[in-house]
């Protein structure tokens, strides 16, 4: 049956005062403008207390708060993180005691491993692709791949075995590979590997079985500092799938073992939300526990040096 155009009344409408709303957005939590050369701490200072501001906030604290405590904080990158220059910013959070453990996908180590060889990475795919010369830099295949035979044969995980061989080697640019520079500080490094994503696959060098092998340890190793983190942080920074479901995999070890990671937060830090990152690693692992998740949108080039430049206003 068709309704009447009817207008509806409006003369019973109740209302209540504005001051007695509970609102989510105060004039007290507002950005305060800075003055002309004030100081990195006065800026960090006057961001709005709201949304992603203060998010950035929150996750600095826990960090500071995980190092003030020994609970530890454990970074997870993916390779777009090294080809946007912040390594440098990451080492030295490394030397000041930040990073507990660095977890990688298998192109992040070989960025880096190009980075510390000749101080240059990435490729122009499209140019390369049509030529076939995509992925076969020789330095690059041959001996990343000769070092993961040698891992397995030595019963070592991927990252342990690169920063091995870059301590050993010296090349001109070690100073500024996270790698490298993990293994000089005793950080322990591993690599998380999907079979056939990695240019170092493509080369007749490429060991499945060493891959495999090795990777494998890496997770366990990676597994063992995740249970250490009751209290502290894991940060993901940059991979969409590879580290987010090996994280959850290594929280779902450590839970299995007693572990109950009470108190943990986790970051997610990428330029849009995607789904592995948001359940894997902000929402399902602290779920129950007491623990915070953070989701982080923006640049990597940006934001970890934002992070890193306010975690050292926090130290004494």
């Amino acid at each position: 049956m068709p309704f009447d155009y009817e207008e509806f009344d409006l003369a019973g409408v109740k209302t209540y005062p504005l001051a007695s709303r509970r609102s989510k957005a105060r004039a007290e939590d507002f950005a305060r403008p800075v003055t002309k050369g004030a100081t990195f701490a006065a800026w960090f200072e006057s961001l709005p207390a709201i949304l992603g501001a203060q998010d950035v906030r929150r996750a600095v604290a826990a960090m500071a708060a995980a190092r003030r405590a020994a609970r530890g904080i454990v970074w997870g990158i993916g390779a777009h993180v090294i080809k946007t220059g912040v390594s440098p910013v990451l080492i030295d959070l490394m030397e000041r005691g930040f990073v507990s453990a660095l977890a990688m996908n298998g192109a992040g180590v070989i960025h880096d491993f190009e980075i510390a060889l000749c101080g240059a990475t990435s490729e122009d795919v499209d140019a390369a692709l049509g030529p076939g010369q995509f992925g076969m830099a020789d330095e690059t295949g041959r001996l990343l791949n000769a070092i993961i035979r040698d891992a397995q044969a030595k019963a070592q995980g991927i990252g342990q075995a690169v920063g091995a061989y870059l301590l050993s080697e010296r090349p001109a640019h070690a100073p500024k590979s996270l790698v490298a520079t993990a293994a000089r500080l005793g950080i322990p490094v591993t690599v998380h590997v999907a079979i056939g994503t990695d240019i170092i696959h493509m080369h007749p060098d490429a060991s499945g079985a060493a891959t495999g092998d090795a990777t494998l340890r890496d997770f366990r190793y990676f597994t063992s500092s995740v249970a250490r983190l009751t209290g502290g942080v894991y940060v993901n920074c940059g991979s969409a799938v590879v580290l987010p479901e090996v994280f959850l995999k290594a929280v779902a070890l450590a839970r299995n073992h007693g572990v109950g990671l009470d108190g943990l937060t986790t970051v997610n830090i990428d330029f849009m939300r995607m789904y592995r990152p948001q359940t894997n690693v902000v929402t399902r692992p602290v779920a129950g526990t007491g623990g915070t998740g953070i989701s982080l949108v923006g640049h990597h080039e940006i934001l970890i040096p934002l992070i890193a430049a306010a975690l050292i206003e926090t130290l004494e």
